[in-house]
């Protein structure tokens, strides 16, 4: 059926609620409004209020009492409608959620969802283009999710709202037009593994999330100057599936990391620092990095696609490692 990554996520809200009486839908403006980004649009009518709950402006309170709602046995998804938002939960996250089934000796599960929308390219000006996911993927006690396709826009909710952990799931605000395929019986996804998008043998170019398309076609700019470019998906940022990665670069001897967030401190710093740990002598070349320049994301249109990364400085940078120059 042909369906949006809007749609798809929609649908997986619904699934997951026709599923489990315990899942409930909470956030601001996810009720009559339909959402931020239009995600929950028809869900109250369908559930009611008891089940699609809009709340206040209090990212804190809101995230809280989903954590108190997961531990009396409900399964909540929590929406903050952008990352930079979740800043003002981060300590219902990082000193409440992802510690409780550690500190209470597995006694106290949190299966909480957090969904919330992250990444830059719609010229939202620096306060609401932020790429914070290799933030969150520093924290133990979380599942850090990037669904980055169709398939997992659909199929990933579930299997994380059976996860004894929190997890958060990261939409990029540029996918959620995407449209495509996606087949009549799609459902839950493997959550803990990455996925290789695209074959090749020349060079790995390793992403996530909203750079998954143009780290695609930067690898279809590669191949019509013959170099064969495999792409992997991340897909889970944490805990991080290394083996997939680390398998493609013993192939291929190559490497270049796309990250979205800044590069001082990133995930793709950490994935580069992996590489060399495991796999050094299987390089030909130093791992390469694209990421969005160490500036605040600025606003004008221009200027914002200057600052993040493209197809071509992802096609460059891949030509660089393969070729020397």
């Amino acid at each position: 059926m042909k369906t949006t990554y809007r749609e798809a996520l929609r649908e997986a809200i619904r699934d997951a609620m026709n599923r489990d009486d315990r899942v409930f839908l909470m956030g601001e403006d996810v009720g009559s409004y339909g959402g931020c980004y239009a995600v929950s649009l028809g869900l109250l009518e369908e559930f009611g209020q008891e089940r699609i709950r809009d709340t206040p402006l209090s990212e804190s309170a809101f995230v809280g009492a989903g954590i108190g709602a997961a531990l009396n046995g409900m399964r909540p998804i929590v929406e903050i409608m952008t990352v930079n938002f979740s800043l003002l939960a981060l300590d219902q996250i990082l000193n409440n959620a992802a510690t409780l089934l550690h500190m209470s000796g597995g006694q106290f599960p949190v299966p909480l969802v957090i969904r919330m929308t992250t990444g830059a390219g719609r010229q939202l000006a620096a306060q609401h283009s932020h790429s914070l996911e290799g933030w969150y993927a520093h924290i133990p006690g979380l599942r850090v999710l990037a669904p980055a396709t169709l398939e997992d826009a659909r199929g990933m909710l579930w299997p994380a709202l059976c996860d004894p952990d929190p997890v958060l799931i990261f939409e990029h605000n540029a996918l959620y037009n995407l449209s495509g395929e996606l087949a009549d019986d799609a459902g839950p996804v493997d959550i803990t593994r990455a996925a290789v998008r695209r074959p090749g043998k020349d060079v790995t170019l390793i992403t996530y999330g909203g750079s998954l398309a143009k780290t695609l076609a930067a690898a279809d700019d590669l191949a019509a100057e013959g170099i064969d470019a495999e792409v992997i998906d991340l897909r889970t940022l944490r805990p991080l599936d290394a083996d997939t990665f680390l398998d493609s670069v013993r192939r291929t001897h190559h490497a270049v990391v796309v990250d979205e967030g800044w590069r001082s401190g990133s995930l793709s710093a950490e994935i580069a620092a992996r590489i060399a740990e495991e796999a050094l002598y299987d390089l030909d070349a130093p791992v390469r990095r694209v990421c969005s320049a160490e500036v605040p994301i600025p606003y004008a249109k221009h200027l914002e696609e200057a600052a993040l990364p493209q197809p071509g400085s992802i096609a460059a940078a891949a030509r660089e490692v393969v070729r020397g120059g």
